[in-house]
Formats: structure tokens, C-alpha cells, sequence
């Protein structure tokens, strides 16, 4: 049997992905979770609390293993500077088996773009392992400026979530759009490309 709590955070994740945050009400997921609104105060509060905790339970383990490849890819590389790829990869890939197994949460992330929410998300929820990835893409390219490297770090978060929660235009006559993991390792590339180009004004 679902607890009340798990019974409110899916319910809230359906919502606020099918509406966006804006649009949906403490009283409607009160409504559709047949809880009481005692039950969604005494767990999470107000309705930002609700969000920080729908996102924090699929986002947490992510980022912990983040943080994890990271470590692993530096250590790995020593003295050396570590593979570009090899970063992206650590950073990309763990969102992949989260994406394809909760398309709900696909679907949320998707709405706090298009609400415009996701600088204070990432702020909130994926600034230390933001840290750690601009730390780790500095090892790796040591003689890129950081003002350039930080644009490649937007660019890189815009085709992100774009490749997690936008639909292809290519689907059409792609059979493999569906294949999160296949989509990051393919933008890995993409990526790694980008970020190995010579700094803007300089010559190949």
C-alpha cells in the first residue's frame, strides 16, 4: 500500500508535469491524492516545499553519482588532464536511466523550462555538482579562458535539457529517440567537439 507522503509527491509530479507549477494548487493535488490538507502541511509545508521534495527524491541519487563518476574520472587521470568525454559522460550519463524510466519526471523538467524556473532549480538542487563538473572541465582544458568555458557550460545545459525533455525533430525517420542512454552518448560527442574548439577570436 502507498503511504500518504509517496502517495502526494507522485501525485503532485503527475500534476505539476501534465499542468506546470503555476497552474496547479495545493487543493488539487489535496483532490486527486484523497489526502487531507493536514497531511500535505505536515509533510512538506507549502507548495515550493512540495516541489523541492517531488524533485529532490529523483534528482538526489543522480547527483550523488554525479559527484561519484567525477571523483572516479580525476583520480583516474592523475596528473594528467582527464578526457573531455569522459567528464560529459560522468555528468550526462546518470540522468539517463532516471529519463527512461520516469517519463512523469521528463515531463516536469520539461515544465519548469518552459515556466521558466530552471536557474533557480538548478541553483537550489545542482549547484554543488555544477561546481564539481566547471572544476573537473578546467582540468580537462586547462587553456580554454573561463569566461569561454563557462558559455560552452550554458551551451551544454541548453542542449541538455533539450535532448532530456524535448521530442526530436528528427523522430520522424529516427527508430532510436526513445533510447535515453543512446541520446546522451551521442550528445557526449556532440559536446566534447564543442568544447575542445578554439576560444572565440582565436584562429584553428
Amino acid at each position: 500500500m502507498i503511504d500518504t507522503k509517496q502517495k502526494i509527491l507522485d501525485t503532485a509530479e503527475r500534476l505539476f508535469g501534465e499542468h506546470g507549477y503555476a497552474a496547479v494548487s495545493l487543493r488539487q493535488v489535496i483532490a486527486e491524492a484523497e489526502v487531507n490538507i493536514a497531511a500535505v502541511h505536515y509533510h512538506f509545508g507549502s507548495k515550493e516545499e512540495l516541489l523541492d521534495a517531488v524533485l529532490l527524491r529523483k534528482i538526489g541519487p543522480v547527483t550523488a553519482q554525479r559527484m561519484e563518476n567525477l571523483q572516479r574520472v580525476l583520480a583516474e587521470a592523475g596528473d594528467q588532464p582527464p578526457s573531455v568525454e569522459k567528464v560529459l559522460e560522468a555528468f550526462l550519463l546518470p540522468t539517463a536511466a532516471v529519463a527512461q524510466s520516469n517519463p512523469t519526471l521528463v515531463k516536469l523538467m520539461g515544465r519548469m523550462i518552459t515556466e521558466g524556473m530552471l536557474p533557480q532549480i538548478a541553483e537550489k538542487h545542482f549547484r554543488e555538482s555544477g561546481l564539481r563538473l566547471v572544476a573537473a572541465l578546467k582540468s580537462a582544458l586547462p587553456h580554454l579562458p573561463h569566461d569561454e568555458l563557462m558559455w560552452r557550460v550554458h551551451f551544454m545545459l541548453g542542449a541538455m535539457a533539450h535532448t532530456l525533455t524535448g521530442v526530436p525533430i528528427i523522430s520522424l525517420f529516427a527508430a532510436d529517440t526513445g533510447d535515453f542512454s543512446l541520446r546522451l552518448r551521442r550528445l557526449v560527442k556532440f559536446l566534447g567537439a564543442g568544447f575542445r574548439a578554439p576560444a572565440e577570436g582565436k584562429e584553428n
